[in-house]
């Protein structure tokens, strides 16, 4: 026989507890959140390094999974790290360096430019031959 008002967190005779339902939903609810958080920051350096380029990007993948796998967080830093700075493209110039040089080197002789003579041009002028021999 209890009093007649019971405050509202008090469970009634009925054995309906409604406050801990709220709570139980309440803290699930939570979790997921949490849980959710947890991964999009986890994959932060991922979707940052996704735009860049192959090679950066698996780098970034991988120190995450190492991150995810063994709980270090200097794996995640770094990952995040890479994931910031540019990697310039050195590829590219040194593949058309490379390309640029085949079709040099593809070219018959005699269809580029004339090679350079072994022997001076002849002189007119005695005086400008012996100023060249003296330096010579």
């Amino acid at each position: 026989m209890g009093p007649h008002h019971l405050p509202f967190y008090l469970a009634p005779g009925s054995g309906t507890d409604t406050l801990t339902l709220v709570m139980g939903v309440f803290l699930v609810g939570t979790l997921l959140w949490v849980g959710t958080l947890y991964w999009k920051l986890h994959s932060l350096p991922e979707r940052m390094a996704h735009k860049s380029q192959k090679l950066q990007f698996e780098l970034v993948a991988v120190l995450g999974l190492i991150s995810l796998f063994t709980h270090m967080h200097i794996f995640w830093v770094a990952g995040l790290l890479l994931a910031l700075i540019d990697i310039p493209d050195f590829g590219t110039p040194l593949r058309s360096i490379a390309d640029s040089v085949e079709k040099i080197a593809d070219a018959a002789p005699g269809e580029g430019a004339e090679p350079p003579s072994a022997t001076p041009p002849p002189t007119d002028r005695p005086d400008i031959a012996r100023k060249e021999h003296s330096h010579a």
